[in-house]
This record gives C-alpha cells, structure tokens and sequence, in this order.
C-alpha cells in the first residue's frame, strides 16, 4: 500500500499533474497510475523543463518511467485517440510500453460520436457543452446494457451482435430524427476490429492487477478525469460529465475497493475557472476575467476552449471536501494571483436575501447564487522562484492560510509556475 485518489476540487483544468509531482518530491514512489473515470473528454497540460505535454486519454503516469499506467474499466476508449496519444508519445521519445487497459473498459464506437454532436446541435439554447466525443452516448450504452468492451474485440461473434442491437435504435434516431444517413454494422465492425491486434498486449484484468499490486506493498495513485462539480451525480446537474468523478468513483472504475484507500487530494485553484455550459456563481464577465483568463492562460488542453474565469469559491471547495473526504488540498496557479492590489474570496452565498454557507441544496438555488465576498490583500513580487512557504510574500502567506480556513481541509502544497519543480511544500 498505499491507495491514494487523486481528484479535482472544482469543475476541472487544476493543474492535478502537481499533486502527483508533490507526491514524487516527498519521496513517495507511485507504481501505478490509474485513469478511472471520463474519456478524452478532459486534457491535462504536463509541463517537464522545456517540454509541454497534453494528455486527453492516458493517465499522467505515463510521462514518468517507471510508472505503469493504467486506463481503468471506469474509462470510456476512443481507440482512434488511444493510438494518436501514443503514436505522438513514442515519437517524442516516451516508453508507452507499460500501459495496461482493463478489458471491461468501454470503447467509443464511431455511431455514439456523431450522435453526441447531433444531439447537442438539436438541444440548441438547452445544450449541456458536451465535446462531442461520444463519452456520454457511450456511458449511456453501458447504462442500457448494450455497451461494447475491450474484450468483445476479442469474440467478434459477440460484437457483432452488439453492434447490431446497439445500431437497431440508434439508426433510426439517426434517419428519422436527425435526418443523417444510417451507420453500417460492417462499417463499425472494420473499424473496431482495426485496432484488435495493436490493443492485445496491453489488456489485463486490472482489478487483479492493482489488488495484487496493494498486496506486494505498491503505491497505486488513482486519479480522476474531470472533476468534483461535474461528477454526475455530486455536480452541478445537468450540466455535468457523464461518470463519477470523486473520490467513491476510483472503486467502482478500479475495482479497489474503499477499505484499501489511505489518502483523497483534491486539487484546487487559486481562482475558480469552468468549461461548457452551467451556473457559475463567481464568473467574471469583465476585465477581471479576461484578466485571469490571459494570466493563467486559460484555454482549454482538449478542446482550446477560453474558460470561463472567476475568484475563488470555498462554499465549493467545503463541498469537495465532504463529499471526496478530502485528506489535502493541493493549491495551484497561486502565481496567476500576482499584480492584485486585493483579491476577492467567496465565502457563502445569498440566495434570494438568506445566507448559504454550504452548497444550495437545489439546482434552482444554485444557479440564483450571489458571492458573498471577503477581501484579501494581493502582493506584487514574483513568487515563481518560490520553494518554501516562508519565501512567499506575507500577503500571499496570509492568502493561503485564509483559504485554508475556509476549504475544510489543510492545503499541503502549493504550485507557484508552471513547471514541475515550482511547487511550495508545507
């Protein structure tokens, strides 16, 4: 052991590649690196010296030798990304070679891409902000018990009857909803089937694998694609991902069980950003967010989308801890607060003239939320050179100790850059 889940306290693009370099910085070797929700729905930017990498599928792990990383079978694979990742990967000079994927991962067959694209068109004003990556057509598959997995590629007589099921609705959709040509099976078959030979050697049971893993005294760090408050069931419904992105999903898409976990770190901005559509209480829609935006260039890894950019929540941060049992906080981008004569933190809400502390209960009340804000003096030097809490500036000390106070949970790390050595430990 130890089992450590790693996820986002927001709603995505924290910079969670900091916490894994907080944990390699305090001596702790990670063996295992595993992907246990989402798709290439969600990117995350790893900066290694003068070298930038995006991730969208693979799990961070797989920059670090060493490391096996693994897509859990929480995953949602589009086998074409798989293969462009790793391509790019290996002609960069990484060893991909480790990579293990769960033969009860789902694969993203081409019909659920053109249907998440339709159908979001079709909602019109009503759309969620989906990428159009088919993650969601795919999770509801699994749900209706029609999915396709890693394994069927292996029994082509199983999915081909899949297929077939699947295409029986969904072509009419298709026709006679969204007037687009029907998907042919041999279509879907050659295409999925393309990638068969490649993909054997990296499936496994990886439930077994990771349990073993835990047995032998490995460190297995789980981390989350997307985030807290566009986890399906905890986040900020409808407008959400389509899986379980706290801490309780690393069980279900790892097979680890809860018993086994040691450690929940929930990262977390300095500010608050969002991608797509849904409520955002402390969004800036002035010079101050296009500040923020421009500061922390933030545009989105897997699609360049501009975020959307607003000061710190920690009614949503309180919430992350509760609902992950978040051990620790891993703040990041604290540099991009730099230059702020004073920097604004929400502490409740006011919904309709009554004080909210916690998190609303309804999505009506959410989305009517008015910030309530405290007030914190900014600072002016640079903090980027920065590698122990005492070399920040008083302000930006008393900064993090505030928020610390407001988030229910002890910040144990600071990311002051975008580099992996530009971490403030406390």
């Amino acid at each position: 052991m130890p089992a450590i889940v790693l996820v986002g306290a927001q709603w995505g693009d924290e910079g969670k590649g900091k916490a894994t370099d907080l944990l390699g910085n305090t001596g702790e070797v990670i063996d295992y690196v595993v992907k246990f929700n989402g798709g290439n729905n969600a990117g995350h930017t790893v900066v290694i010296g003068s070298e930038k990498y995006a991730l969208h599928l693979l799990p961070s792990g797989i920059l670090t030798p060493g490391v096996t990383p693994v897509i859990g079978n929480g995953v949602v694979v589009d086998l074409s990304v798989l293969f462009e990742e790793l391509d790019a990967l290996q002609a960069r000079g990484v060893d991909t070679s480790r990579l293990v994927i769960s033969a009860n991962a789902h694969v993203i067959p081409p019909y659920n891409r053109t249907l998440d694209k339709v159908t979001e068109r079709f909602l019109g004003s009503r759309k969620i902000g989906t990428t159009g990556r088919g993650i969601g057509p795919t999770y509801a598959d699994k749900m209706n018990r029609v999915g396709i997995r890693i394994q069927d590629l292996y029994d082509e007589k199983i999915l081909e009857q899949k297929v077939t099921g699947a295409l029986e609705q969904k072509n009419q959709l298709l026709v006679k909803v969204y007037n687009r040509r029907a998907v042919e099976i041999r279509e879907v078959l050659d295409e999925l089937l393309a990638y068969a030979d490649r993909l054997r050697p990296m499936v496994a049971d990886t439930s077994l694998l990771l349990n073993k893993a835990l047995d032998d005294g490995k460190t297995v760090l789980m981390e989350a694609g997307q985030a807290t408050l566009l986890d399906v069931d905890h986040g900020t419904y409808p407008f959400v991902t389509s899986s379980n992105a706290i801490s309780a999903g690393a069980c279900t898409g790892t097979g680890i069980p809860p018993t086994r976990i040691d450690r929940v770190m929930a990262v977390v901005k300095a500010y608050t950003t969002r991608v797509g559509e849904g409520p955002f209480p402390t969004e800036l829609l002035d010079a101050d967010g296009e500040w923020l935006r421009q500061q922390g260039a933030e545009f989105g890894t897997t699609t360049g989308r501009p975020r959307r950019c607003g000061w710190y929540d920690s009614v949503i941060a309180r919430y992350a801890a509760r609902v992950n049992g978040v051990s620790d906080f891993v703040l990041t981008k604290l540099d991009t607060l730099t230059g702020r004569e004073k920097i604004p933190v929400c502490v409740a809400y006011d919904v309709n003239g009554v004080r909210n502390d916690e998190m609303p209960m309804t999505q009506t009340d959410f989305h009517h939320a008015v910030p309530v804000y405290e007030e914190f003096d900014g600072w002016s030097d640079d903090i980027t050179g920065c590698r122990t809490f005492e070399d920040l500036p008083k302000e930006a000390q008393s900064y993090v100790r505030a928020v610390e106070s407001l988030s229910g949970a002890r910040i144990s790390a600071i990311g002051v850059g975008p580099e992996r050595s530009q971490i403030v430990q406390l």
